[in-house]
């Protein structure tokens, strides 16, 4: 038990922030492509095809978070200690498109300061996003299992580009949701912008990946130790399959519901590869899961709850994405 229970763990945390960027990252990408919209009944669409399931989509995050406390606080407190600017950061600007969220549909004056607000607090967040992604791939400097890199040990050239390219990331996948969820001149502008958005962000991984190995995070050196590349070698292969297909599919009439799966095949195959290259570290470079773990007994303890919650929660998102599938009409309203 105390073996499994922190790789149980580890799934399941894991598995909750996926389902985040996956579901929550079109959300934001439609916010960071807010400017693109010709006028405001354009972006009145656009914030329409996700209106009916964008805020569950941040149980998610919570279900994440709260399984980092309860199962390996350790982590927890390094990494808040560590990454609390980004955090507040992505927090703020959650609530900020929430908020601007709701606020532009009753807005009359002020809805073009809302729909900018919604933009903003969308980029900022996917932003904030990729620099906890940055600082955490990069590693942190500890000593005795603390933090001891300052309130701004996060701050790098590394985050900075991966938050730059997060913020690319979520925004093709919101340019191929609405493929999937608009027709007419909409879809037209999101299909001009998907294929240049799949070249940046296939370019921006290939700078990741080149630079992973002048860094310390001991990621690039999984990869490749022991043999370790020849049975982990599938996963960048598939990315840049995937890479392919969803550049074909971009423009391929009549085929809308193809650009947004591989766009979220894309991202699982990049996260997947993230995990298998920090696997069995939770804290880069030298945290072990069991090192961060909680007792057992409190594991299984929560382990209890989890069986009962994320079930709930896996049958309501199906539910709530199976009654609001199809295309969204152009005069769909919000209340």
């Amino acid at each position: 038990m105390e073996y499994w229970l922190p790789v149980a763990w580890f799934g399941v945390i894991g598995f909750g922030v996926l389902m985040y960027v996956l579901l929550d990252g079109f959300v934001l990408g439609l916010g960071i492509l807010a400017p693109f919209a010709e006028d405001e009944h354009q972006l009145d669409h656009m914030m329409n095809t996700a209106a009916p399931i964008w805020d569950g989509n941040e149980t998610w995050l919570v279900l994440g978070g709260a399984g980092l406390l309860a199962a390996f606080p350790k982590a927890y407190a390094t990494v808040l200690s560590a990454l609390y600017l980004p955090v507040l950061l992505m927090l703020i600007a959650l609530v900020f498109r929430g908020v601007a969220f709701e606020f532009r549909f009753k807005a009359v004056r002020g809805k073009p300061w809302w729909g900018a607000a919604f933009a903003l607090g969308s980029m900022f967040a996917a932003f904030a996003q990729g620099l906890i992604l940055g600082a955490l791939v990069e590693g942190m400097p500890l000593q005795e299992g603390k933090y001891v890199g300052g309130a701004f040990g996060w701050f790098s050239p590394f985050s900075m580009l991966t938050g730059v390219a997060v913020v690319f990331g979520y925004a093709l996948l919101g340019s191929t949701w609405l493929i999937l969820k608009t027709e007419g001149r909409l879809q037209l502008i999101a299909r001009t912008l998907t294929r240049p958005l799949v070249l940046v962000v296939i370019a921006f991984m290939g700078l990741v990946s080149a630079w992973l190995p002048f860094l310390d995070s001991r990621i690039m050196a999984r990869w490749f130790e022991g043999g370790n590349f020849w049975w982990l070698s599938p996963v960048p292969v598939l990315a840049l399959l995937n890479a392919w297909w969803l550049w074909r599919a971009a423009m391929r009439e009549g085929r809308d519901a193809a650009p947004f799966i591989l766009a979220l095949c894309f991202f699982a195959l990049g996260f997947a590869g993230l995990v298998l290259g920090l696997w069995p570290n939770i804290v880069p470079p030298s945290m072990t899961i069991w090192e961060a773990a909680s007792p057992p007994s409190s594991q299984g303890f929560v382990m209890v709850g989890l069986a009962i919650l994320l079930p709930a929660i896996l049958g309501y998102t199906y539910w709530s994405y199976s009654v609001f599938r199809g295309k969204v009409a152009a005069d769909a309203g919000y209340h």
